[in-house]
């Protein structure tokens, strides 16, 4: 066992613990980025193929500016490797006209003067031929949204890491850490490590390494599958902007279709199962594909062909399901970022700065105030 000094290390080197590493180096820390399986890899939840990137954003108008430093990130990035990440196709926001998606999506857009039209369900397929939501939907089009490649952005994010002298290990599993002297030490199953500060991004494994989480990140099996398109021509990222939509079926996401053949469709907390992430049953089984089949087949009829590929992956929730960002209160040189509760890859260029900002002075100019973590003290959780 080997025992070597950083300032800061990140374990967990998804999409969260990739944008941190390269903040920190980029700021010529002395950094060390610890994951234990390959980069990208598909354990976990920064994988996929593409990833919803959109600013109406329902959940809450205090992601809006952390919305619009992401696209500036992500468009930086894209500048600094040559090579494409954001696409932009536009995004639907749709469901009854009280439901929390239109309400909240259109209430962001108004507080933050986004452009935005609001269209009924007609009007949606006649602009959009291949939706065919029902006729007294309302849906929030916003020409900012679009998807994010995430193996690529993850890729990216260490492959400028390391240009400017981060240190990167993959397939070495962190055991644990522990307060020494004025640092801390970091035990994993190749070495022992010190460092001035720790940063935890380790998704659905976050609340086994950090105590404040236990019982607040929650894993949860998620499934998604790609349908063959009967009108191709209608799914195209030109033709068919990303959705977020409310049915009575329940809450489901979808892409055009780009890169592999398939239009991708999800249903946000698939069959709402919590899982161990070690253990996490990867198999597709017939009520998995059925939920999303009788989606497709109502709503978007030319899309509903064959299930071309399926996979399953994983969201970490958390309780109210706002992003868990903060410091260790018991030992403020340990921060983490968990439970994104599955809307978090889009903002993961932001809050690598977030979270280099934390391991350098403890607090950032972003405003994450809706991310405390102290916030579930009062409800015992």
């Amino acid at each position: 066992m080997t025992s070597t000094t950083y300032e800061a290390i990140v374990v967990g080197i998804g999409g969260m613990g990739s944008a941190t590493v390269c903040h920190l180096a980029a700021r010529g820390r002395r950094v060390l980025g610890i994951e234990r399986f390959s980069i990208p890899h598909e354990r976990g939840s920064s994988h996929g193929l593409t990833r919803i990137i959109r600013l109406a954003y329902y959940e809450h108008p205090s992601y809006v500016p952390l919305l619009r430093r992401a696209y500036e990130l992500w468009r930086e990035l894209q500048q600094t490797i040559g090579e494409r990440l954001l696409h932009i196709t536009g995004s639907i926001d749709a469901g009854p006209p009280d439901s929390a998606v239109v309400v909240g999506s259109r209430r962001s857009c108004e507080l933050h003067d986004l452009p935005h039209e609001v269209l009924d369900g007609a009007e949606l397929s006649q602009r959009f031929p291949g939706y065919r939501l029902p006729p007294d939907t309302l849906a929030v089009f916003q020409p900012d949204g679009g998807f994010l490649e995430p193996e690529k952005c993850v890729k990216a994010h260490v492959a400028v890491a390391r240009s400017r002298g981060a240190e990167i290990h993959e397939a070495e599993a962190v055991l644990g850490w522990e307060p020494r002297g004025e640092g801390l030490v970091v035990r994993t199953d190749r070495a022992t490590y010190q460092t001035g500060r720790l940063v935890v991004t380790a998704g659905a494994w976050a609340g086994s390494l950090i105590d404040p989480l236990r019982g607040l990140a929650i894993p949860e099996r998620q499934v998604v599958a790609w349908f063959r398109p009967r009108r191709p021509s209608w799914f195209t990222p030109e033709r068919f902007p990303v959705f977020n939509v409310q049915v009575d079926e329940g809450h489901y996401y979808g892409f055009p279709e780009y890169d592999v053949p398939g239009f991708k469709v999800g249903r946000y907390h698939h069959l709402e199962e919590r899982v161990d992430p070690d253990t996490l049953d990867r198999e597709i089984h017939p009520p998995d594909l059925e939920i999303l089949r009788t989606f497709v087949a109502r709503y978007f009829p030319d899309a509903a062909g064959e299930v071309l590929s399926s996979t399953a992956c994983m969201f970490t929730n958390s309780p109210d399901e706002h992003f868990i960002i903060g410091r260790d209160a018991r030992d403020p040189r340990v921060s983490f970022a968990a439970g994104f509760s599955g809307h978090g890859f889009k903002f993961s260029s932001v809050i690598g700065e977030i979270m280099a900002d934390l391991a350098e002075r403890g607090e950032t100019r972003h405003d994450i105030g809706l991310f405390r973590p102290d916030r579930f003290a009062a409800t015992g959780r």
